[in-house]
């Protein structure tokens, strides 16, 4: 079941809003109801849901309708039309009593400017929550303290909210989210008021509480960097309508529309796509005791450059290269090297350059357990920045196999010739960047 799931939501200001959502769901624009009727169209036919565990960023310019939406989904403000859900239970239908129950105990609001009282301590701002529901003055400063501990805060119980910055101002508001113990954590615009370097902090502390705690968070950003890098899925939002629902790389490499890939064009795609955004399956992957007779053969037939050794079991043993197999009489276990560069499938592109510049092999793409999910060839990294110009990638494989080349001492002639192969391969004319990405180099 969704943690939350709005259905056909509608909000609209002004007299006439119903008049205005009839006009809305029969083709009218957003300018004509708001001339015609006089009425404001704020979120139009939202429709969504949000799984237990996730974080669902909406993304928007001001004026986009996200600040209102998420204050929908906790009842602040009444749906004009449509329908929200909270763990199956339809709040709209809700008497007053169980609407706030549910506010207490199972949804938590972050705000921009914090909302801490000031005459109230640290330990006091956070435990504010519970001190609503009637816990237990022993109770609720255990779980406050502990919630302040776990956001970096611990030993500022007794400080009043004068003596902290603003991002420490935030994170009491985080901790009191945390302290209410509610599965649904609603944030809105929870970090814009912060300067970059905090806001980085705030993000990176949300980020690891989040693989502990694995709390629902809805959060709202009109930042686009932000909303790539802290949502498992982004809607995209404009002039009150959802444009686009999908995870960063799906939004990045399929934007819905024009003005989707607009609003994207300028990110940088190594800081969003991820290796298995680009890896693909290994051409030929043998086990330890094939021959190196073999494994030669193996090598012509898929017209690849590079035996992928496991064991019995899946897990990576290393990988011979070509010239390598000179011994027909030995297994390909004997030849194999282990010491290949090897990722996990959420290892960034941005993390792909520098290893892709140690090796003529391919990067290997291993999971947790060691065992061999895909390679990352040089072509399929330049092919994946085609939404970069060819000098751009020109320049970041350039400055890595530069810098790999002084770390070692040596001209860096022999370690730029196999990423200058890849990159001639790959240039085409004024059209920019194409190529296929094999299982070698």
């Amino acid at each position: 079941m969704a943690a939350i799931r709005a259905e056909g939501l509608y909000k609209v200001f002004g007299r006439r809003a119903k008049e205005a959502v009839k006009r809305l769901e029969a083709g009218g624009t957003r300018e004509e109801v708001s001339q015609d009727l006089g009425a404001t169209p704020a979120v139009i036919d939202a429709s969504f849901e949000v799984q237990p565990g996730e974080i669902f960023v909406v993304m928007g310019l001001s004026g986009s309708g996200k600040s209102t939406l998420i204050r929908m989904l906790n009842g602040l403000w009444e749906a004009t039309a449509g329908h929200v859900y909270v763990s199956g239970e339809d709040i709209a239908e809700l008497p007053p009593a169980q609407l706030r129950r549910v506010r207490r105990e199972h949804m938590s609001m972050v705000f921009q400017h914090f909302a801490l009282l000031p005459h109230r301590s640290v330990l006091e701002n956070a435990a504010y929550a519970l001190d609503v529901q009637g816990v237990s003055r022993r109770e609720r400063d255990e779980r406050a303290a502990e919630a302040l501990r776990m956001v970096g805060l611990a030993g500022w119980e007794g400080k009043l909210p004068v003596a902290l910055s603003g991002g420490m101002k935030q994170r009491v508001g985080l901790a009191r989210a945390l302290a209410s113990g509610s599965e649904i954590l609603l944030m809105d615009e929870a970090f814009s008021a912060l300067d970059p370097l905090i806001r980085r902090e705030m993000q990176d502390q949300l980020l690891k509480l989040q693989e502990t705690l694995g709390k629902t968070i809805v959060f709202i950003t009109h930042d686009l960097n932000e909303a790539m890098r802290m949502g498992d899925r982004i809607a995209m939002m404009r002039d009150g309508r959802i444009v686009q629902i999908g995870t960063a790389e799906d939004i990045l490499r399929s934007p819905a529309n024009d003005y989707v890939a607009q609003f994207v064009s300028d990110v940088d795609r190594t800081r969003v796509l991820t290796a298995s955004s680009v890896m693909e399956p290994a051409k030929v992957v043998l086990d330890t005791t094939t021959d190196a007779a073999v494994a030669k053969r193996a090598l012509r037939d898929h017209d690849a450059h590079d035996v992928f050794v496991t064991a019995s079991d899946g897990t990576l043993r290393g990988v011979v290269r070509e010239a390598e197999l000179t011994d027909g009489k030995r297994s390909i276990g004997d030849l194999a090297r282990s010491d290949m560069p090897t990722v996990r499938r959420s290892t960034m592109l941005a993390d792909l350059f520098a290893l892709a510049a140690e090796t003529e092999s391919p990067v290997v793409v291993v999971d947790d357990a060691g065992r061999l999910e895909g390679v990352v060839a040089r072509e399929a990294l330049l092919e994946a920045m085609a939404g970069s110009t060819a000098e751009a990638v020109d320049r970041s494989v350039d400055d890595v196999a530069a810098s790999q080349s002084a770390a070692r001492g040596d001209s860096g002639a022999e370690q730029q010739a196999p990423i200058d192969r890849a990159v001639a391969e790959t240039r085409t004319n004024d059209a920019g960047i194409v190529g296929g990405a094999g299982g070698g180099a």
